[in-house]
């Protein structure tokens, strides 16, 4: 039963806490991963789920934008019921994967897509490329950034006019930020911002305009938010390549991203603390991340995409061969991760100790 694995789950994370290095990292995936197989959904939890953020969350928003950042062709999605639909990996992405946990019996659609009334159970914003910053990844072109994002939310709910009782019973997941350091930050050849802010600066002005946009969506009743923390994303092939010197994930850039988490987490507190009504959670995939730790959980390849990809690219080639034992590929492409990745993540910030104060599970009975 669940009671069993929560004690097995705090043992194991009590001793990720005071032990460090690879194996301690790998118990604590372990965990999440077999407290998740006990998870039992009985009818959908909530009655409404939106989704905010950048590709990972992405489910077609970007596929009538001019934009470099779209994946609307064959290999993507050929693992995904579909096939192709803009989803930035073979199959499923974490934010599918919550909604199949949270009882929704189908994907919620994109809003590109969406008709007005899909507003009383859903709709999925998130864009590839989107961040924080107004400017970042605007050498892709089109994309959506978070703050557009919530403009396209208050549009939805007002032509759907859904009731503030029901929004404040939805759940809300929000995965930003990877782009605001991997398109920006850490693209110095393309923007400043790396010679105008140091990494603590940099997270404290990103931290700034996290909130502003929280309590832009908290006023338009959002309550039960789940606030996914950047991954490891300096263990990425395309990081590895360009800031790790092709040997190892990039210190500097995880370095970096660490900062950011930790003011994302106490940005949840503080909300938690002084905002009324609120029930945010933080969701940690960044701990426990490093690409040798899944090793031990049947990941055989961790440093390279499944798919063909093209020198000093990124993204899959379309039409191309791709691996045939996705399964065992941390990576999708050189920067998305696979389903596999995406349901291990899925599975551990739903019923798992990746959750802070709330797994995603506890935060829906809220």
């Amino acid at each position: 039963k669940n009671f069993l694995f929560s004690e097995i789950c705090d043992f194991f994370f009590f001793f990720v806490k005071m032990v460090e290095g690879i194996l301690s990292k790998a118990f604590w995936v372990v965990c999440a991963t077999v407290f998740a197989a006990a998870t039992v959904v009985y009818g959908q939890q909530v009655p409404c789920y939106f989704i905010f953020g950048d590709s990972t969350f992405d489910s077609g928003n970007n596929n009538n934008l001019q934009s470099k950042a779209k994946v609307n062709y064959s290999p993507y999605g050929i693992d995904f019921p579909g096939g192709p639909t803009g989803r930035f990996t073979n199959g499923r992405t974490i934010a599918d994967v919550i909604g199949e946990l949270s009882g929704f019996e189908d994907f919620i659609p994109p809003f590109a897509g969406a008709s007005p009334k899909q507003a009383h159970t859903g709709i999925n914003y998130a864009s590839g490329g989107g961040g924080l910053r107004k400017e970042t990844s605007e050498h892709l072109g089109g994309r959506i950034s978070l703050r557009k994002q919530i403009q396209n939310h208050k549009k939805a709910i007002k032509k759907a006019k859904v009731p503030a009782q029901r929004l404040e019973q939805c759940l809300y997941t929000i995965n930003i930020g990877s782009n605001d350091y991997i398109n920006n930050y850490f693209m110095s050849e393309t923007y400043n911002t790396s010679s105008l802010f140091n990494p603590n600066q940099y997270a404290y002005f990103l931290n700034r305009l996290y909130r502003t946009h929280l309590k832009r969506l908290h006023r338009l009743g959002a309550r039960k938010v789940a606030l996914f923390s950047i991954s490891q994303i300096g263990c990425t092939p395309k990081m590895i390549v360009s800031h790790g010197g092709g040997q190892g994930c990039a210190k500097d850039v995880n370095a970096a991203v660490a900062i950011f988490n930790k003011n994302l987490k106490d940005l949840v507190n503080d909300f938690n603390k002084k905002v009324k009504g609120a029930k945010f959670t933080y969701v940690d995939i960044f701990s426990g991340g490093d690409p040798l730790a899944f090793g031990r959980l049947g990941f055989k390849v961790a440093y390279k995409g499944c798919c063909t990809i093209s020198p000093g690219e990124e993204l899959c080639v379309p039409n191309k061969p791709v691996c045939a034992n996705r399964s065992e590929y941390l990576f999708w492409d050189d920067i998305h991760s696979s389903e596999a990745t995406n349901k291990m993540a899925a599975k551990g910030s739903f019923d798992g100790p990746l959750g802070s104060p709330y797994s995603i599970a506890q935060l829906v009975k809220q």
